[in-house]
């Protein structure tokens, strides 16, 4: 395969303005004039996997008015949940399997969104770059952490514009972090917590092993399904929706809510690669699914001036962390996923996504709000960023670069969640030290005969 012509370079441009005024915490300034240029033609795309999450994404990037839709791509193309964007747009072209579409239709986009499984995300993703396409893939950028190397590895040698799905990441807690960061508000942090309290899918399942005997459904191509991973009988538990309770597709609760969490943590403190990860809970360990509830602790080096910090994670429904005590004695958990971020002078509680950040208690941050800096307005959301950054006129917010090292730090907690007890890693290697359980997890399962061509670079 030959990949296309590279793309043209991206430029940096600065987005907002970062002032110090008295008043509110946060609040939205004007839009900085910019000075009048033609409108870029529309970005050609093709769309693989449309149901569900890949549903509202489609339709969220048509709604930009800046993308022209030529195909759209999904193994169960004929399913009910496929049903809506085949009926919102009956003229572009379908295929069922995304080799076909590239072999027939490659020639006429540039850049692909992919909303699939956590296991198909990297053999998509890799069989774009290749091509010379850009890409827009959901969040866990992939399945393993050596499948995340390769991509940020791809990415870099294709030279096409990248992004993950962890829309928040251009959202208002992106612009406050970084302007909070900058500013020193936020500084010498020690310690994060972490938490998902939601229900999962896999909540109070009784597994022991991959269900067998169940008819495939006509409309899906259950082989192409499984993709590089070693196939496994149908079963409704793991399609539609419920494969990311199995470890063998999905990456769990922390992997599908981390990027919505710790993403702006992550960058702006810089956190790298842990050192350590240790599961300190696993509620109904299992060898197929995830437990019911997790927790776990990772510790982080020094690094740049700033002190070691330690993350914890919690997940499970009744898995509560324990509150700050700056929010009081009788104080309850108001948000059932969010995080903490405790530093040596203050105190943050945020939620998720594009949640800002507030100071607690509550009287320190209105005794500081006249210093806190403001961020500006009139930012590209997620989507239009990744076309903006296709067509050479913005950064990508979450490439690969910057989501990648993120993502691998959800592989590294998964492979905590299923052996359990504490891991020493190396983040320079890249290696964890003497497990060897360990790193073959890194890798993940070995592709099956055929696939074997996306995992080198």
């Amino acid at each position: 395969m030959n990949p296309a012509s590279a793309p043209r370079p991206v430029v940096n441009r600065r987005q907002f303005l970062v002032t110090a005024a008295a008043g509110a915490s946060l609040a939205l300034l004007p839009a900085r004039r910019l000075r009048a240029q033609a409108p870029a033609p529309r970005l050609n795309m093709a769309f693989i996997g449309i149901g569900h999450q890949g549903r509202d994404m489609t339709k969220t990037f048509l709604n930009t008015g800046l993308v022209n839709p030529v195909a759209f791509c999904d193994v169960d193309l004929e399913g009910r949940h496929t049903q809506e964007i085949r009926e919102l747009r009956p003229d572009v072209p379908r295929f069922q399997d995304y080799r076909v579409l590239f072999d027939k239709m490659g020639a006429k986009f540039e850049a692909v969104m992919i909303a699939v499984p956590d296991h198909a995300h990297f053999p998509i993703a890799m069989h774009a770059m290749m091509h010379g396409k850009h890409v827009y893939v959901e969040k866990p950028l992939a399945h393993s952490f050596q499948e995340i190397e390769l991509l940020m590895a791809m990415a870099k040698k294709s030279g096409v514009a990248t992004q993950m799905g962890n829309q928040g990441h251009s959202g208002n807690n992106f612009h406050q972090f970084k302007a909070w960061t900058e500013a020193g508000v936020i500084k010498d942090v020690t310690k994060i917590i972490a938490h998902m309290n939601s229900p999962r899918r896999w909540h109070g399942w009784t597994i022991k092993g991959f269900e067998e005997g169940a008819p495939v459904p006509p409309t899906v191509d259950w082989d192409l399904w499984n993709m590089a991973r070693p196939p496994r009988p149908y079963s409704e538990k793991l399609h539609p929706l419920t494969w990311r309770g199995w470890y063998h597709y999905g990456n769990g609760a922390f992997g599908d809510w981390g990027p919505h969490i710790l993403d702006t943590a992550h960058r702006f403190l810089e956190l790298g690669l842990p050192r350590t990860i240790e599961a300190v809970k696993r509620d109904g360990p299992n060898e197929y699914i995830f437990p019911q509830a997790t927790t776990i602790r990772f510790d982080f080096a020094a690094r740049k001036g700033m002190p070691p910090c330690e993350v914890f994670w919690y997940d499970g429904v009744a898995n509560i962390p324990p509150l700050p005590s700056e929010l009081g004695p009788d104080a309850q958990l108001t948000k059932k996923n969010g995080k903490f971020i405790f530093s040596k002078a203050l105190t943050f509680q945020g939620g998720t996504h594009s949640d800002t950040l507030r100071i607690i208690p509550e009287a320190r941050m209105r005794e500081l709000a006249p210093t806190l800096p403001r961020i500006g307005s009139g930012f590209s959301d997620h989507y239009v960023n990744f076309v903006r950054a296709c067509q050479g006129t913005e950064e990508a917010r979450s490439a690969f670069h910057i989501s990648g090292p993120l993502s691998q730090v959800f592989a590294l907690g998964v492979i905590a969640q299923r052996l359990g007890g504490k891991l020493e890693f190396d983040p320079v290697r890249k290696r964890f030290k003497g497990n060897r359980r360990a790193n073959e997890l890194l890798a993940g399962p070995k592709p099956r005969k055929g696939w074997e061509h996306y995992y080198k670079v």
